[in-house]
């Protein structure tokens, strides 16, 4: 491991062994607590002085990685613009649309394109509202302390999601440019309005099971028909919530069309589904991508549904198929070298030197700095909860190490032991001044380490894998860890 040069390793050489003998002990006493206190050492003040002050990341940043960032990629799908979802938890959003808009930027050699975050967001709310009390009605004749109905009650909605999610939404509400309708302030800070809508539909969801389960004298208790109708009309109150923070949705709109050189193609009105139909007519999200995560708890080569997971109760919950990660990458590799952005999620945080933009395992020496290593693998690390999905980007760009992998042998089928890879970029959300030009750039160590899902379209995914999506998916349920919303 490389070492900080801010403070020295050599300081801490003495950590490796105690300073005392461990005496056995099963709560911390004067006595245990004495021993304790030996292993403050007189060259500690050093880094206390440091901490009292400074972040850990400056201080153990690594020196030797601070060189001029290195953006050659071999393959890289052509952008125009980084989006910025600003203080929201839309990333799983904005990635979906930057692969919609990726793909038509370049298939009608478009000047640019920026989709409307507030428009789908708008419909994501409304639907994840009745995702939870239609689950409420469905749970009605369960107990009060059964699991899921503790599950919806803890998880009404959220302003995270998955690709899936998003997939439903495209292909029943379609898409609106971001000048149709652009994020106000409530948009790019969803804290608020998230917060009061939980209290709203958790407290309709007391009044649904409570109605569903009071038998008034004479009368029996209301059937299914009679709690949807009280549902629908919660919904008003939810729908008029959403105009006030969002907008209203527009129905209709002209836009204009402009070739890269600024020449005017068409100017046309549309709906939001006859735009979606026009740019991405052979784009059904859902039906053309397939998801492959790697999962090191759960077995490879198999497929997973997760119960619940879904943003539209008429939608589809999450459904991926697990795999090692070396045989994600030829599949990557091959979307990238066809210009094709990819959904990408990942442990974001980890590692991530947020001035230059890099994911690197070297980044931050802070076994040098603290005295001890941290040498849990991905699986250790999932299982243990320190690590999971937290946040989607786009993944636009590979470099392949040449020298040790010839360009002729790429392809979504190719043995991935051939495969070297040197480093990836994805297309980050928080704006063009974040990160390197509002990108991410990480080694291929980091994306073995903190790479969890890729949403990848089916004719990049190599065949031997085609017949393992149509398993029967093994169920898992809404409240796995592993699959909570990405923000």
């Amino acid at each position: 491991m490389k070492k900080t040069i801010l403070l020295g390793a050599a300081l801490f050489a003495s950590f490796s062994s105690l300073p005392f003998e461990v005496q056995s002990q099963t709560a911390i006493t004067p006595e245990v607590l004495q021993q304790l206190q030996q292993t403050v050492q007189p060259q500690d003040k050093l880094v206390r002085n440091a901490l009292s002050s400074t972040s850990i990341s400056v201080l153990a940043t690594d020196a030797s990685t601070l060189s001029a960032v290195d953006d050659h990629f071999t393959y890289r799908v052509p952008n125009k613009g980084v989006t910025d979802q600003a203080s929201s938890g839309r990333c799983w959003l904005f990635t979906t649309m930057n692969v919609l808009r990726s793909k038509a930027i370049n298939k009608y050699n478009l000047k640019g394109l920026e989709l409307s975050g507030a428009y789908l967001f708008f419909y994501d709310q409304l639907e994840k509202s009745n995702l939870f009390l239609q689950g409420i009605i469905d749970t009605r004749q369960k107990a009060d302390d059964d699991r899921m109905v503790d599950w919806l009650f803890q998880n009404p909605l959220s302003d995270g999601g998955t690709f899936c999610g998003g997939a439903d939404l495209v292909q029943k509400y379609g898409v609106v440019p971001y000048d149709v309708m652009p994020d106000n302030y409530q948009a790019n800070n969803t804290r608020d309005i998230d917060m009061l809508l939980k209290w709203k539909l958790r407290e309709m969801g007391l009044e649904l099971r409570a109605m569903a389960n009071t038998k008034e004298k004479g009368r029996k208790l209301p059937d299914e028909a009679q709690l949807e109708k009280r549902k629908v009309e919660m919904l008003g109150t939810i729908y008029h919530i959403l105009t006030l923070a969002y907008g209203v949705p527009p129905t209709s709109f002209t836009w204009t069309e402009r070739t890269a050189n600024d020449a005017v193609v068409s100017s046309e009105t549309y709906t939001p589904l006859s735009f979606y139909a026009k740019y991405w007519d052979d784009d059904a999200l859902y039906d053309n991508y397939i998801m492959v995560m790697n999962d090191p708890l759960r077995e490879y080569y198999k497929t997973y549904q997760i119960d619940y997971d879904r943003h539209t109760y008429d939608g589809h919950d999450w459904v991926y198929l697990n795999l090692p990660a070396d045989e994600i990458k030829p599949m990557a590799v091959a979307s990238l070298k066809d210009s094709t952005a990819m959904y990408f999620s990942c442990d974001v945080a980890k590692y991530l030197n947020r001035k230059n933009g890099t994911l690197d395992l070297n980044n931050f020496d802070y076994a040098s700095l603290l005295g001890t290593d941290f040498k849990m693998d991905k699986r250790q690390r999932v299982y243990t909860h320190a690590s999971g999905s937290s946040h989607a980007m786009t993944m636009v760009a590979v470099d392949v190490d040449t020298l040790q992998t010839p360009l002729n042998i790429l392809s979504p089928d190719m043995d991935a032991s051939k495969l070297h890879v040197k480093k990836w970029m994805v297309e980050n959300s928080w704006g063009a001044a974040s990160g390197h030009k509002g990108h991410l750039i990480m080694t291929d160590e980091w994306f073995d380490n903190y790479m969890f899902r890729l949403v990848i379209r089916k004719e990049y995914v190599a065949r031997k894998y085609i017949d393992m999506l149509g398993q029967k998916p093994i169920l898992l349920p809404a409240w796995d860890p592993m699959f909570l919303m990405e923000e």
